[in-house]
């Protein structure tokens, strides 16, 4: 940006309390979400963010308070925007700094509150720094990254951070002083499948083999699938799926994260975008899974149910979504965090990237050391695992 830019494009940056500072149009404009053909993620829509709010799962009591910055230039131009929250503890954001909060502690420091620029409760990549694509994006992006960082320094918190994060913004953060964090998931590729027997062919014999009989095992005692999207989700359906989730949530975290109101609210404002994997045994669903249908990804979030059966998990959240994704032209699966025992059903580990602003300098460098060997760790590892995939290896 040269010095004329520099002069008409004067920043103002603003902290909104709630998404309602901007309009639908102007958040889903900057995030890319206006258009579902062009990179649609569903989790940095308007409407996904506001029912977190509304329905309270986000909000000062959850330790997650709305604190979304807002860029203006001098004018009053709506430039650019991050999806940010004060943050009282370290719980339902899938990137793991409760030892560095201890460590901090211990140490005689306060570790919260800190900034989270993020999509609450979801491990899902995609933009936390919106821009307007027409106005010197790269200037926009710098000025979020800065403002971010100045809103640590100068607010007493102890670090901003900024999870699951596409890697074209990652040089932005870095350059603004935030450290590089790598971790990892599991994603099924479509390949240009035509079915799931297509995908199987691409197995060893025996991995091929091992499916096919894992799939049938999973649907014994005359248990059957249905997919429930769009009109089909209910608020019955959404009852039933709500029980399965509050039952497995509890028993996994403690404390659920979401209630019921938000699966109404998501309900009613994007039913198109979500994917109910139902399992149903003797005329009632007994277990399911969440999904969110992007322009070119399903992302599978959380699963519940109310009986055991064997393999009934790996059914509804693996097998089912990478049958849906190959019958929709869908290019990839994101299974939700972590989780090796994917990889034997055809999904392969992929880097994810965060980037951490410490404001204590001390403290900075020994988080600093302590990533510089967490990364060759998750890349020694992710090489690895790519030895270990279910796929036929290549000849010669």
């Amino acid at each position: 940006m040269n010095e004329q830019d520099r002069d008409e494009y004067s920043f103002v940056l603003r902290v909104c309390d709630s998404l309602t500072a901007f309009t639908p149009d102007e958040w889903n404009g900057l995030s890319g979400t206006s258009n579902p053909d062009n990179g649609y993620n569903p989790f940095i829509s308007y409407s996904f963010l506001t029912s977190l709010e509304e329905s309270g799962c986000v909000s000062r009591k959850s330790g997650w308070l709305p604190q979304h910055l807002r860029l203006e230039d001098a004018k009053g131009r709506l430039l650019g925007a991050a999806p940010c929250y004060l943050k009282g503890h370290s719980q339902g954001e899938y990137v793991f700094d409760h030892g560095w909060a201890d460590a901090f502690e211990r140490a005689g420091g306060e570790y919260y509150p800190k900034y989270q620029a993020s999509v609450p409760f979801t491990p899902a990549t995609g933009p936390r720094l919106f821009h307007d694509k027409s106005l010197h994006p790269e200037g926009v992006r710098q000025a979020l990254a800065a403002g971010l960082r100045q809103m640590a320094e100068q607010r007493g918190v102890s670090s901003a951070h900024v999870t699951f994060l596409p890697e074209d913004e990652l040089a932005t953060l870095t350059e603004a002083g935030f450290l590089h964090r790598t971790d990892q998931q599991f994603h099924f590729i479509n390949n240009g499948f035509s079915s799931y027997d297509d995908f199987l062919e691409t197995l060893a014999s025996r991995k091929r083999k091992a499916l096919r009989k894992e799939r049938r095992e999973a649907l014994v005692d005359g248990i059957s699938i249905d997919w429930l999207t769009g009109s089909d989700l209910t608020e019955t359906i959404w009852d039933e799926f709500f029980a399965f989730y509050m039952d497995t949530a509890g028993r996994k975290w403690g404390r659920p994260y979401l209630n019921r109101k938000f699966y109404s609210l998501i309900g009613e404002r994007m039913a198109n975008d979500i994917l109910l994997v139902m399992a149903k045994r003797d005329g009632r669903y007994i277990a399911g899974a969440i999904n969110f249908i992007g322009s070119n990804r399903l992302f599978g979030r959380h699963w519940g149910c109310i009986e055991e059966h064997p393999y009934l998990h790996f059914e509804v959240c693996y097998h089912q979504a990478i049958d849906f994704a190959i019958s929709k032209g869908l290019k990839i699966v994101e299974a939700g965090a972590q989780g090796e025992h994917k990889l034997a059903r055809g999904y392969v580990p992929v880097t994810t990237h965060s980037a951490h602003y410490i404001v204590h300098q001390g403290f900075r460098r020994a988080v600093e050391d302590y990533l510089e060997r967490e990364r060759r760790e998750i890349e020694r590892l992710n090489m690895a695992l790519q030895e270990h995939t279910p796929f036929r290896k290549a000849e010669g």
